[in-house]
């Protein structure tokens, strides 16, 4: 049973990690880096992780966790009726979009379509982020309910960056203005060099939010004339969503 857990903590950091070596991991799961390789080996033995093809070896994930994730959650399904709407979205911004969905407190990005622009903004999937500190985090934040509003603020507010929002009265300030706008904005709140805007996806207009869709820029390409334009087209994609969902 030990081996097991051993082989479960050791997938999780990996995950979290990636790509990452056998002592980083022995190091953070404190472990003896003999039995962190021997979680690796039977890991890749059954398909979890693979080698990055580096001099010294490091493990990423592959795409049997992120396939088990998304049947876990119906992601997938989610995912196959998003991925026009995201393609399009794409197209008509040149931007890196995210899909994510709310889980655990956090949002997780299960789909990511990249810019052709060679500066953009990368996040693994699987990424979680904080709802206070992120656009899709935010959106998805003000369009759910009170109370769970009020949970996730009872919870404390993390600061990440200099710009982060921690106190509770300005972060209720701000979700007004996120569902009286249509989407919400993150100015680096999380990563100093990442900007967006996001907005809730509501399955038939109504209900809690069952996603966020957002436009990642690097910060220095922000400006307010893009942010207002990518934040209109969002609010449009995300409401695009909210309809396809509605037969599904």
């Amino acid at each position: 049973m030990q081996n097991v857990l051993n082989a479960l903590r050791t997938l999780e950091e990996v995950a979290a990690r990636q790509p990452a070596g056998v002592a980083e991991l022995a190091r953070a799961l404190g472990l003896p880096k003999s039995s962190v390789q021997r979680a690796l080996v039977t890991l890749h033995g059954a398909g979890w992780i693979r080698p990055t093809g580096e001099l010294v070896t490091r493990w990423a994930v592959t795409t049997k966790a992120l396939q088990v994730g998304r049947s876990a959650t119906g992601e997938l399904g989610l995912r196959d009726v998003a991925l026009p709407v995201l393609e399009e979205l794409r197209r008509r911004t040149d931007e890196t979009v995210h899909l994510t969905v709310p889980e655990g407190g956090k949002v997780v990005l299960i789909e990511r379509l990249e810019t052709s622009q060679p500066v953009r903004i990368v996040l693994p999937l699987g990424q979680q982020l904080p709802l206070h500190a992120s656009s899709n985090g935010k959106a998805v934040l003000a369009a759910s309910p009170p109370e769970t509003i009020e949970r996730y603020l009872a919870e404390g507010l993390p600061r990440y960056t200099d710009t982060t929002i921690t106190d509770p009265e300005r972060l209720r300030a701000e979700l007004a203005v996120i569902r009286a706008r249509g989407y919400a904005v993150n100015g680096g709140e999380w990563r100093s060099d990442v900007s967006a805007v996001a907005a809730a996806v509501v399955a038939a207009g109504c209900g809690p939010p069952v996603a966020g869709i957002s436009v990642n820029v690097p910060t220095s390409r922000m400006s307010e004339t893009s942010r207002t334009a990518f934040g209109a087209l969002v609010a449009e994609a995300a409401k695009t969503l909210g309809a396809a969902l509605e037969g599904h």
